[in-house]
């Protein structure tokens, strides 16, 4: 499965959420420094679909806000 995230870091309340174009935002308390949102993001994904995080790979967008994983 392919999904569109857009990653919106130091946020104080964290959270996921999706819009109207089906894609998800994803609020994580982390800063967007040395890959730590990117951690943050994947291991969120894994609690909302129950996979562990292995399974969730990091296709595109390593540096931008948005992104675009593959769940395996």
């Amino acid at each position: 499965m392919i999904i569109r995230v857009i990653v919106h870091p130091n946020s104080k309340n964290p959270r996921i959420e999706k819009d109207s174009t089906q894609d998800i935002h994803v609020y994580v308390r982390e800063p967007a420094t040395e890959g730590r949102a990117n951690k943050a993001v994947i291991k969120a994904l894994s609690e909302l679909y129950k996979v562990p995080k292995s399974k969730i790979l990091l296709k595109l967008g390593s540096k931008s806000k948005v992104k675009i994983f593959e769940i395996v």
